[in-house]
């Protein structure tokens, strides 16, 4: 081994990172010791081998980093492998990738960098089951407050009114209190109060009689004698026509009801859980929403937020999905780049929560690569994402006689203003800069006037 070699080999192994290198046939050339401390496979039993027997993981065959990286001829970041180590131990590492060129500028093989996350991803992972309630999703204030008292809701027999914008998951929240409840082994039935015709509305809810009607030719039940033991959702609840409104209240008030042509009460053994995404209060002043039916369903009231004013769970909540779609579908996205991670931080998410779940649903169809990046985005997200955003000049020092308050945002405003224009405005490498997350960066930069 001549003196270059040898002194390579020496900053190789002073490096904390796994580094190997593979030639073009990706044999193993060199293995420096992070990686045989990694790995638990010394030097002698890597070198020599392909790097596909050392490894063996779920990229290895299709999606390999390295393989990427010495075809395009550029770099490949980011990845996140799952492998065992040689004592068994299982591992998440993360991955970067180059090709390697010789003195005349052609290819020679590859170099990879890996490091052992798997502390992070288990802190991660304990943080997913801290801040979930089955597949309630969210770390925010509003979240952890929701948790805490969804068990009390779920305990109590009072109906409960959810309210808030479509898409933030109302109909999950009301499944979440059903399942909590003493109730969860009975049924949990659906109703869309906008969804069904008006004519049809009152025999879905209560049943009908043979002759009730002119096509009723047989005796039908109603949701709520399917729900008899368990909960009924009565979705878009300000839908339900004056007249409907009237009999839900007589249902609510005597707990009975009388399917459409009988005269028999039939008791209803039923828990109320009622949602609507319209203002509904404005609807009672209007006379089109029956005050009193209004009361009796607003025992208890959960209002939730749209997305854009939960930030912090954006990132969360992308990977409860990720996850999920992992465990449906053959290939794996293992990793979200920077630059998707910093538009969800900044987008503003019109349709909540079921935006963010169809923007990836439809990512994971065109993402072979294990990571995530802004050209697996539907069309319409990926032309928003790629817009440039121009930032303000740093402010300038402020004035004598501010308040601290006034002068320590003006101090924080310049900072991020000055980091922003260093990374080219780049939020993600500002974000990390500052050691701050995504979500708080944007937050900041819209109460600066930096976005």
């Amino acid at each position: 081994m001549n003196k270059k070699a040898a002194e390579s080999d020496q900053i190789l192994d002073f490096i904390e990172d796994g580094i190997f290198t593979v030639d073009m046939n990706f044999r193993i050339v060199s293995f420096n010791k992070a990686a045989e401390k990694i790995t638990g496979v010394p030097f002698k039993k890597a070198v020599g081998k392909s790097c596909r027997e050392v490894f063996d993981t779920d990229l290895c065959k299709s999606g390999c980093p390295l393989r990427k990286a010495i075809s395009s001829e550029k770099a490949f970041r980011g990845a996140r492998i799952n492998l065992r180590s040689a004592s068994g131990r299982p591992l998440t590492i993360s991955v970067d990738a180059g090709p390697l060129f010789g003195g005349d500028g052609k290819i020679t093989g590859g170099i990879e960098q890996f490091r052992d996350i798997s502390g992070i991803e288990n802190l991660k992972k304990e943080l997913s089951e801290k801040y979930s309630h089955y597949d309630i999703v969210g770390k925010s204030e509003y979240m952890r407050k929701l948790f805490d008292i969804l068990p009390d809701i779920a305990e109590s027999e009072c109906n409960v009114l959810i309210e808030g914008p479509s898409g933030t998951g109302k109909s999950l929240v009301a499944r979440t209190i059903h399942n909590l409840s003493e109730r969860s082994r009975g049924p949990f039935v659906v109703v869309n109060c906008g969804a069904l015709p008006e004519n049809l509305l009152e025999s879905e809810l209560f049943g009908h009689t043979k002759g009730a009607f002119t096509d009723a030719k047989k005796e039908r039940r109603g949701r709520f004698a399917a729900a008899a033991g368990g909960t009924i959702f009565l979705d878009e609840i300000a839908e339900l026509p004056l007249h409907l409104q009237v009999k839900l209240l007589r249902v609510i008030e005597d707990r009975r009801f009388e399917p459409l042509g009988s005269s028999t009460p039939v008791t209803a053994d039923v828990r109320i859980i009622a949602a609507t995404n319209r203002d509904i209060t404005r609807l009672v002043k209007s006379e089109r929403f029956r005050d009193d039916l209004y009361y009796r369903l607003n025992i208890v009231n959960i209002r939730l937020p749209k997305l854009s004013e939960r930030r912090e769970d954006v990132e969360m909540l992308a990977e409860h999905f990720i996850g999920a779609l992992n465990q449906k579908r053959s290939h794996k996205i293992n990793d979200i780049s920077d630059e998707v991670r910093e538009f969800l931080a900044s987008y503003e998410f019109p349709g909540n929560i079921r935006e963010l779940q169809n923007i990836l649903e439809y990512s994971f169809i065109f993402c072979k690569s294990g990571t995530l990046m802004l050209e697996h985005l539907p069309p319409e997200i990926r032309n928003m994402a790629n817009g440039r955003t121009e930032f303000a000049e740093p402010a300038a020092a402020p004035p004598a006689g501010r308040s601290l308050e006034s002068s320590l945002d003006s101090a924080e405003k310049t900072m991020i203003a000055e980091t922003l224009l260093k990374f080219e405005g780049n939020r993600a490498k500002a974000a990390r800069h500052l050691k701050i997350d995504y979500s708080t960066l944007w937050r900041k930069m819209k109460k600066y006037g930096l976005s």
